[in-house]
């Protein structure tokens, strides 16, 4: 299991006409500009560092949550993972998918997409 997590621009609502018959219908498309994957057994780290709620169940915040809300959110949990690694390696996963080494990078390139796309969407796939 994993947690597929994307930054997504404003829906976008085009006329595309059928390849078959000609009809022309609306499709709303909705941009992605940035999208993650992570394990499910980094829950417990992310829950310790206050960083659950928003990551695994963004649907669940004031919406709508965007990616400026996140990173602030975000930079808070990064800096207590990094001002107590030992804390959060308690939580690593004893069969190794799941860990502090690669969780703190993850969540780095994450605040990093979160500061260039800010008014952005947070959505969360489980």
């Amino acid at each position: 299991m994993s947690l597929d997590l994307y930054l997504q621009q404003e829906p976008e609502t085009s006329d595309e006409a059928c390849r078959e018959c000609g009809h022309v219908r609306p499709v709303t498309r909705t941009p992605e500009v940035y999208d993650a994957n992570i394990t499910h057994n980094l829950g417990g780290m992310a829950e310790a560092a206050g960083l659950y709620e928003v990551l695994w169940f963004p649907e669940n915040q004031p919406q709508p949550f965007t990616a400026g809300q996140l990173a602030v959110v975000l930079e808070r949990g990064i800096a207590d993972m990094k001002a107590d690694p030992e804390k959060y390696r308690k939580h690593d996963a004893p069969n190794g998918w799941g860990i502090y080494d690669d969780f703190l990078p993850w969540l780095e390139r994450l605040l990093v997409a979160c500061k260039q796309y800010p008014n952005t969407f947070v959505r969360a796939s489980r």
